[in-house]
């Protein structure tokens, strides 16, 4: 048995497949997105913990044998967004989605420094991570100041599940921060994004 998530911007939705990818059973939690202002669009990452919690926990409840046999789970998800944490490995802010256009000028300025394009396969938009971590630095400096990890929003659902800080390659691809053609973080595009190893 194997469980799918998937991550969206409105809800998540989980499968339990066997191993002949026939689909057992679904079940899917649904949540909201605030936008403070004109263009903003943020999510408390929290929703989409109790989400899984909550399909998980219908899954468990309706299915407990095959549930018993799971041998993995797989997570898809939406792109780009910034999972702030700090050294407690807590949400600083919410997440800034990826369809959060604050930061337009943070993406101009980073498309227009030297080599980003090019190391990055890649024009900057305002969707993308870089240039929003760029605007939390410019507007919320004490935010900033206690960043210790920058999480795609998968990535964090994943640190909820199994207490590990990872990404892959997909995602890393859209944050404008990752060297496409090495397949490893950039220290140009880290250094143009204001962000370290470190934090990744």
């Amino acid at each position: 048995m194997f469980i799918g998530l998937d991550l969206g911007t409105s809800g998540l939705r989980a499968i339990l497949v066997d191993e002949n990818q026939k689909i057992i059973a679904e079940h899917s939690g649904s949540y909201g997105t605030e936008h403070p202002k004109t263009g903003w669009s943020e999510q408390d990452p929290q929703l989409w913990v109790d989400a899984c919690d909550t399909v998980l926990t219908a899954l468990a409840s309706a299915h407990p044998q095959p549930m018993r046999d799971v041998k993995a789970i797989g997570i898809s998800g939406h792109m780009h967004g910034a999972v702030l944490l700090d050294e407690q490995n807590t949400p600083l802010r919410p997440c800034i989605l990826w369809n959060d256009t604050r930061s337009e000028n943070e993406a101009k300025e980073l498309d227009q420094t030297e080599d980003v394009q090019t190391l990055s396969g890649n024009i900057v938009f305002p969707g993308f991570t870089a240039p929003k971590i760029r605007w939390v630095q410019n507007n919320e400096p004490d935010i900033f100041a206690k960043l210790k990890t920058v999480l795609l929003p998968k990535d964090y659902l994943r640190f909820w599940l199994t207490g590990e800080l990872r990404s892959e390659i997909s995602d890393a691809a859209g944050t404008s921060w990752l060297n496409v053609s090495t397949r490893l973080w950039s220290n140009e595009l880290m250094n143009a994004g204001s962000v370290t190893s470190g934090q990744l």
